[in-house]
C-alpha cells in the first residue's frame, strides 16, 4: 500500500512531464540533432581506450590496442534508456558482463552484483576517473550467483553523471593489483558544460515493481578557470512479487529500493605548473527484502520459528537495509619537463545496517508462553551490521621518448591502501535464546539473526606497492607493452605480477593482438572475518547455519586453515579487422587459470568428525567457512561487429557482440587436516556455483535507426544454458536443475521535441521470458525460478523524458 506522500509524490512527477511535453510541442527539431549522441548499444567506438590498459596519457584512440577494451558511451543511456541504475543498463548491453537481481538472498537482494567472464565479482577491478573504487561492505552469502564474493555496487553511481564507461577484458593485476583478474572497468565521469534532465517511469507488465527515477546534471566553467560538475538523483522502485500457488504466502521478486545520490566531479588549474581534481560521491539507500514465510498455525513452525498470538496465519520476515555508501578523489597532476606526474588521495566508505520487520524472536515469545503470558515478542529488532573502509594513496610518474625506435612510454610508481572491516553486533533481543536451547522457539529475529558480540569485528591491513610500465613502438606496426608490479599486504605477504602485451598491425586494416600475464586477488577482509549465524532454507525446510571467520575457534576446529591470496595466469590471442569507417570486427579468445581460489565451503553438519559436537551443542545444524578450496580455468571467446548503414532515408547502425565462456573447477585443494574429504569443501551443488555462476554464453544484436526527429532501438539479447544443483544431489537420484537458453529482446521509440527535449517509450523483456521451471524444494531460493538469466520478474513498461538546457 503506498502512502500519501507516495501518492503525492508521483503525481508531481506525472504533471512535471505532461507540462514540459506540453511545452516542448511547438518546436521542431533538424536530423543532425537528434542523432548526436551515441548510444551504448550501438557504438562504433568498441576498442577504443582512453584510461584503462596504457599508461600513456594521450594514446591514439584508433584500434590498435594490444588488449580488447569496449568504451561505451552512456549518454544516450541517460537520455532513452530503458534500464534505470547502472547495473541493470550494462547487463543489457556488454556481453560479457553478468549482474542478476537476487531474491531470498539475504543481503544479496538489496546490492546487484555484477562481474565479467563468468567469474566473481570480486575478480573484477572497478576504477572510477581511473581511481581504485571500494567494494561493498556486504560478502553474499546465498544466491544463485556471487556466493562468497565481494564486489562493487555500480548503482551507487547515478548513469547520468557518467560519460563513458571503459572494459578492459584482460587480466591486468600487474598494471593495477588486486582483484583485476577477470579484468577491469572503469567509469569516467562527466566534466562538460551544459545542464540535463531525466524522468522516469516503469512497471512490470504484472502491475507491480513501479519504478520512478528523477535524475539532473550541470557542467559548468568556474570563474577561476576549472570546472565543476554536480549530479543528483532519486530513485524509487516498488517490490514485485512472482508468488505461484506452490507457495501463496512467499513474496519472490524485485526488493524494495529508494536511492538518493549526489555526485560532484571538477577540476581547478592551479597556475600552469599543476592542476587540481576532485570526485565526491555519496548515496543513502533504504532497501527492504522479503526473507522466506514462516507458517502458521499447523506447520512445523509453531512454537520453533513463529508464535500463534502474533502471526496465526504465517507471516514474511523483512529484511531492510540502510546503506550508505561514500566516495571521494583528491588529486594534483602536472608537468616537469617532460614528465608527467599524478599524486592522488581515494577515499572510500560503504555500510549496510540491517533492520528486521514484521517478524519475532520466537525464543522470547515461547519464553513468555512457559511463564503463563501471551506468546508475544517485538516485532522489530536492529540487527547490527558492518562496514568496510578503504584509502589509496598514489604517486604516477610517465614520460614519452620520441626518439626510441618509433616512441616509447615509460610509467612507474607507487601505491599505498589500507582498509577497514567491521561487524557491529544487534540489539540482544535480535540474536538471544530466551528459553534455552532445544525447548522450543528459536533464537534471533526471524528472518536475519542479529550479530552476536561474538561476531564483533573490527581488522584493518595496509599494502603497499611499486610498480612498472613499458609501452614501446618497435615498428610503425608493431606495439609491445611490458608491466610487473611487486605489492606486499601486511596479513599475508607479497607477491610479484607481470604481463606482456604485442600487437602487429599487419594491414591498414587487419590487427594481430595477445598478452599473458600472472595475476593475484588478495582475500577480502569481508571473506576473512565475516561471522554469523544465518537461517538457510533446505529443501524448504529451516536450518541455522553458522558462517564462522577465518580465525575463529570453531575454523580451526574443523582444519581450516589461514586465509591466502588467489594467483592467476591469463592469456589473450585475438585481432581486429576494419575494413572501412563504417565497418568494425574484434575476436579475442582467452584463457584464466586461477589457483586457490576462495570459496564458500559445503556444509559441515553435526555428524562431523572434528566439530559436530560443538555444532549441537550450540543448537546449530551446519557450519560454513572460507577456504582457498579450489584451482579454476575459464576459457571463452569475445567477438564484436559494428556497422553504419542507411536504412529509409534514415542512419541505422548495427551491433552485434558475443561472449563465449566456461568455467571448470580443475581441482579440489583440500587441507592436510581434511585430505579425503573433498566432498565436505565443495559438494556438487556448490560446485555448480562456482562453474555456472554465469550463462556459457551471452549475445547481443543492436538495431538504432534515426531519422529526422525519430529514433527506434531494438536490442535482441540472448543468454546460454546453465545448470545449477539441488540439495537432494543427483547422488540421491534428483537431476540438476538444468535451464535452457533464453532469448529476448528490448524495444524503445523516441522522439526529439527539440535538439534538447526527447521522449521515450519502450518495452524490456518484450518476449515475457521466464527462466526454466524447477522444482521449488530444491532451488536456492525456494521458488519455481532461480535468479537466473533474465531474473523471474518477466515483461516492463517504461518512458522517460529527457531535457537539456
Amino acid at each position: 500500500m503506498q502512502g500519501p506522500i507516495d501518492l503525492s509524490r508521483r503525481a508531481v512527477l506525472c504533471s512535471t512531464i505532461a507540462a514540459v511535453l506540453v511545452l516542448a510541442a511547438p518546436y521542431r527539431a533538424h536530423a543532425q540533432d537528434a542523432t548526436s549522441t551515441t548510444d551504448t548499444s550501438t557504438a562504433k567506438q568498441l576498442d577504443t581506450v582512453a584510461v584503462i590498459g596504457s599508461r600513456r596519457v594521450q594514446r591514439s584512440s584508433e584500434t590498435t590496442t594490444p588488449v580488447p577494451v569496449d568504451v561505451l558511451p552512456m549518454q544516450r543511456q541517460a537520455e532513452t534508456g530503458g534500464q534505470f541504475d547502472l547495473a541493470q543498463s550494462l547487463q543489457a548491453t556488454v556481453p560479457s558482463f553478468i549482474s542478476t537481481r537476487q531474491t531470498g538472498a539475504d543481503g544479496a537482494d538489496l546490492v546487484d552484483g555484477a562481474a565479467l567472464r563468468g567469474l566473481g565479482s570480486d575478480q573484477t577491478l572497478v576504477l572510477v576517473n581511473g581511481k581504485r573504487h571500494h567494494t561493498v561492505s556486504l560478502v553474499n552469502i546465498y544466491g544463485a550467483r556471487d556466493r562468497g564474493n565481494t564486489g562493487t555496487d555500480l548503482n551507487a553511481i547515478p548513469v547520468m553523471a557518467i560519460d563513458r564507461i571503459e572494459v578492459l577484458r584482460d587480466g591486468a593485476a600487474a598494471q593495477y593489483g588486486s582483484d583485476a583478474i577477470a579484468g577491469v572497468m572503469n567509469i569516467a565521469l562527466k566534466r562538460r558544460e551544459g545542464c540535463e534532465s531525466a524522468l522516469g517511469w516503469g512497471q512490470y507488465s504484472r502491475g507491480d515493481g513501479e519504478n520512478w527515477l528523477a535524475s539532473a546534471y550541470c557542467g559548468m566553467k568556474l570563474a577561476t578557470g576549472g570546472s565543476l560538475s554536480v549530479t543528483g538523483e532519486w530513485q524509487d522502485r516498488g517490490r514485485s512479487n512472482r508468488a505461484t500457488a506452490e507457495n501463496p504466502l512467499r513474496i519472490i521478486g524485485d526488493s524494495q529500493v529508494i536511492n538518493r545520490t549526489l555526485y560532484l566531479n571538477g577540476d581547478q588549474p592551479l597556475g600552469e605548473a599543476a592542476t587540481l581534481y576532485f570526485t565526491a560521491g555519496m548515496q543513502s539507500r533504504a532497501a527492504s527484502s522479503a526473507a522466506f514465510a514462516r507458517g502458521g498455525v499447523g506447520s512445523d513452525d509453531i512454537p520453533s520459528r513463529n508464535s500463534a498470538a502474533m502471526y496465526p496465519d504465517g507471516f514474511v520476515p523483512f529484511i531492510d537495509g540502510d546503506l550508505q555508501d561514500r566516495y571521494g578523489i583528491l588529486g594534483l597532476r602536472g608537468d616537469v619537463g617532460l614528465w608527467h606526474w599524478d599524486l592522488s588521495q581515494t577515499h572510500g566508505y560503504n555500510e549496510l545496517r540491517y533492520d528486521i520487520n514484521h517478524t519475532l524472536n520466537a525464543s522470547i515469545a515461547n519464553a513468555e508462553a512457559l511463564a503463563g503470558r501471551p506468546a508475544v515478542s517485538q516485532d522489530r529488532f536492529d540487527a547490527g551490521g558492518f562496514s568496510f573502509e578503504q584509502n589509496t594513496t598514489n604517486l604516477d610518474l610517465s614520460r614519452f621518448y620520441d626518439g626510441v625506435l618509433q616512441g616509447m612510454n615509460v610509467a612507474f610508481g607507487a601505491e599505498h591502501r589500507e582498509e577497514r572491516y567491521r561487524i557491529r553486533a544487534g540489539e540482544p533481543n535480535s540474536y538471544i535464546d530466551a528459553d534455552g536451547a532445544g525447548t522450543g522457539g528459536n533464537a534471533g529475529s526471524q528472518g536475519f539473526p542479529g550479530f552476536q558480540p561474538g561476531d564483533v569485528t573490527n581488522r584493518s591491513r595496509k599494502s603497499d606497492a611499486l610498480y612498472v610500465d613499458v609501452e614501446l613502438d618497435l615498428t610503425s606496426r608493431w606495439t609491445t607493452d611490458l608491466a610487473a608490479r611487486w605489492e606486499d599486504y601486511s596479513d599475508f605477504g607479497s607477491t610479484l605480477n607481470g604481463k606482456i602485451a604485442s600487437a602487429f598491425k599487419v594491414t591498414d586494416t587487419f590487427l594481430l593482438r595477445g598478452s599473458y600475464s600472472s595475476g593475484f586477488r588478495a582475500p577480502s577482509l569481508q571473506q576473512k572475518y565475516f561471522s554469523s549465524t544465518i537461517t538457510d532454507f533446505i529443501s524448504g525446510q529451516p536450518v541455522d547455519i553458522v558462517i564462522a571467520a577465518n580465525d575463529s575457534a570453531l575454523a580451526q576446529a574443523a582444519g581450516i586453515p589461514s586465509l591466502k591470496e588467489e594467483t592467476s595466469k591469463s592469456a589473450t590471442l585475438g585481432f581486429t579487422w576494419t575494413p572501412s569507417r563504417a565497418l568494425s570486427f574484434t575476436a579475442d579468445a582467452y584463457r584464466i587459470d586461477i589457483d586457490d581460489r576462495v570459496i564458500l565451503t559445503g556444509e559441515f553438519g553435526t555428524d562431523d568428525p572434528n566439530i559436530g559436537a560443538i555444532l549441537a551443542a550450540r543448537d546449530i545444524g551446519s557450519a560454513r567457512f572460507f577456504v582457498n578450496a579450489v584451482n579454476t580455468r575459464t576459457t571463452g571467446l569475445d567477438l564484436t561487429l559494428s556497422n553504419h548503414s542507411t536504412l529509409w532515408g534514415g542512419a541505422l547502425d548495427t551491433f552485434l557482440a558475443a561472449n563465449f565462456g566456461r568455467t571448470e573447477v580443475t581441482k579440489v585443494n583440500a587441507p592436510a587436516s581434511l585430505a579425503g574429504r573433498e566432498d565436505a569443501l565443495l559438494p556438487e551443488r556448490d560446485r555448480l556455483f562456482v562453474e555456472n555462476g554465469a550463462p556459457d554464453r551471452k549475445a547481443v544484436l543492436g538495431f538504432d535507426w534515426t531519422r529526422a526527429q525519430w529514433n527506434a532501438n531494438l536490442k535482441i539479447i540472448h543468454f546460454g544454458p546453465q545448470e545449477l544443483g539441488t540439495f537432494s544431489g543427483t547422488a540421491a537420484g534428483v537431476p540438476n536443475q538444468h535451464y535452457d537458453a533464453k532469448t529476448s529482446a528490448d524495444i524503445s521509440g523516441t522522439y526529439a521535441f527539440t535538439p534538447k527535449a526527447k521522449f521515450t517509450v519502450g518495452v524490456t523483456n518484450l518476449f515475457d521470458v521466464f527462466p526454466t521451471r524447477q522444482d521449488p524444494n530444491e532451488t536456492d531460493n525456494g521458488h519455481i525460478y532461480e535468479s537466473v538469466q533474465f531474473g523471474l520478474n518477466g515483461r516492463a513498461y517504461f518512458a522517460r523524458f529527457w531535457y537539456g538546457f
